[in-house]
């Protein structure tokens, strides 16, 4: 079937719009007509080091449409469903079987088919699919049926999209790891799209939130979504200083979005004895002074996707939007998706917090 797809044809090369072919669902797949998808700086990010053998590419891992179709043994959705697309597990796993999916050791989220054949095609030659388990940056995505998590009709696409994977990452990482007290002191450092899903979460939890963010309309939404105060790093030339001063002692809980080396030092520095901080930003090496965290007893651990069951959170997250409290809307920028060149710009400015482009009506 003819579809249109936003295709990086070099590593760090522009998205280009372009007809291409994919194939009918095989085993266990399911065939997603795309309404919407979010960008997230994952996508950007390997975009720009992504290796020339995998190229050409269609990258997109917050999808959200309606099924078309489903190969065989597809159980759990059906044509019709209303779908949030989502990462890839294996089910079988230790990980997996221990409640953990994100962090499932079978490589799926980044390989194609296990026969290497391709999903999609241009004019006969292979674009590399299945990132994530569904390259929806698309008209039509392939996924499949342990990805495609079904949410209500009721519930908008662009809303639907990103909580496949920032909103359950900035929300999940709060809820199911750092999990808060009443009155205990949580700093976000960095207030994209992440860093403010999870402001609210903690601002839910009963967390004491301060916010870090250089930019002014962040630091708006997240005192706007319950902050107690919010720092501009910019403007001070000790980032851990001015946030201890915020919460009026040490921070109990930090996450940190931005990977940034002198972002962390600050973290480790403004935390209490005993703190945990949650690194979710994508980077590749970070340094840190072993004697303040051997000295603080502090944790210091990665999470991927909010270490969440997706079955379990996007229908919880769906509920919460649709009883209104999950204000994502005030985070949310749409695009034309012939304009996806245009919001990944805008993302990497931070004019956009988070971009979603329309794909269907």
């Amino acid at each position: 079937m003819r579809i249109e797809a936003a295709v990086v044809s070099t590593p760090g090369g522009p998205f280009e719009v372009v007809p291409v072919d994919i194939d009918t669902p095989r085993d266990g797949e399911v065939l997603v007509r795309i309404r919407a998808v979010g960008i997230c700086h994952t996508d950007l990010g390997m975009k720009a080091t992504w290796s020339p053998r995998r190229c050409p590419q269609v990258f997109g891992h917050e999808g959200a449409g309606v099924v078309d179709a489903v190969g065989p043994g597809v159980t759990r959705v059906s044509p019709g469903q209303t779908v949030s697309l989502t990462f890839r597990s294996c089910d079988r796993c230790a990980q997996c079987r221990s409640g953990h999916p994100a962090y499932c050791t079978s490589g799926l989220n980044t390989a194609g088919r296990p026969d290497g054949s391709p999903t999609l095609t241009r004019a006969g030659a292979p674009v590399h699919g299945g990132f994530f388990g569904q390259s929806s940056f698309a008209t039509y995505a392939i996924a499949h049926e342990d990805n495609t998590i079904p949410v209500p009709d009721t519930l908008p696409p662009v809303i639907a999209a990103p909580l496949g994977c920032g909103v359950q990452t900035g929300y999940g990482t709060v809820t199911r790891v750092l999990r808060p007290q009443p009155g205990a002191t949580l700093t976000v450092y960095g207030a994209g799209s992440v860093g403010l899903c999870a402001v609210m979460a903690a601002v839910r939890a009963g967390a004491q939130v301060v916010a870090v963010d250089p930019i002014a309309r962040r630091r708006d939404l997240a005192e706007k979504f319950g902050a107690v105060a919010t720092v501009d790093p910019i403007a001070t030339d000790d980032l851990a200083r001015e946030v201890v001063a915020r919460h009026g002692r040490g921070t109990d809980h930090a996450i940190d979005t931005t990977a940034r080396q002198d972002v962390v030092n600050a973290a480790v520095a403004a935390a209490e004895t005993r703190g945990d901080i949650a690194l979710v930003g994508i980077g590749r090496k970070l340094e840190f002074d072993v004697m303040s965290v051997l000295y603080k007893g502090l944790s210091i651990r990665g999470v991927i996707e909010g270490d969440v069951d997706p079955h379990d959170m996007i229908s919880e997250l769906a509920g919460m939007y649709e009883a209104g409290h999950l204000p994502l809307d005030d985070l949310i920028t749409t695009y034309p998706f012939a304009e996806i060149e245009r919001a990944a710009q805008d993302s990497l400015a931070g004019t956009a917090i988070k971009p979603v482009l329309l794909v269907g009506a």
